[in-house]
């Protein structure tokens, strides 16, 4: 069967990530989903960096629209971020009938309602679970196997950067001011 066709919007820090998970993990999700998931295109505003985040064999434009126009694409993923251009792109995805996935908390705390009623009325899903408490799987727990129970309070690090200073803390050794300008610097994945 062929693999699920995805585009991808954005090849920054979580976009090279989800692109390497998927990349990395390909036998493991076929043999789970009984079907691949591919990765076969990405839209990025600096081409050169995307390519190279990619290597050969995926399709890299600057304009997002390529993506979403693409009749081979089966599922748009928004990484850009904010709730401007993002907003546009995955209303436009929904329309053209693709299916969404996104990260993007700004955009759905702003434009959720929209985004959702788009998707219903056009038969297509708007995947979020990444964009609440950092992609720890809670949203289907909450919808589907909690639903008999009163929740009275959760507790965790809900924040993924939080999550990723204290990660590289104690994986690293590193203290909280290195990990931190290294982010503020744009390269989270240093070497200490």
């Amino acid at each position: 069967m062929k693999p699920i066709q995805v585009g991808l919007l954005g090849i920054g820090t979580v976009g090279s990530g989800t692109f390497n998970v998927l990349k990395r993990n390909q036998e493991e999700i076929q043999r789970r989903a009984g079907r691949g998931i591919e990765i076969t295109m990405v839209a990025d505003l600096d081409v050169a960096r995307a390519k190279a985040a990619v290597g050969e064999g995926v399709t890299v434009v600057s304009d997002a629209r390529q993506i979403i126009a693409n009749p081979d694409i089966d599922i748009v993923i928004e990484l850009i971020g904010g709730y401007g251009i993002a907003k546009a792109l995955v209303l436009e995805a929904i329309a053209a009938g693709k299916h969404v996935v996104t990260a993007n908390k700004a955009l759905l705390a702003v434009h959720g309602t929209e985004i959702f009623a788009a998707a219903s009325a056009k038969g297509v899903m708007v995947a979020f679970e990444a964009a609440v408490a950092g992609g720890i799987p809670i949203i289907k727990a909450l919808r589907e196997g909690l639903t008999a129970n009163r929740i009275q309070w959760l507790a965790g690090i809900i924040n993924g950067t939080t999550n990723f200073i204290l990660s590289e803390m104690r994986d690293k050794g590193l203290d909280f001011d290195v990990v931190l300008n290294g982010l503020r610097r744009g390269r989270p994945h240093f070497r200490h």
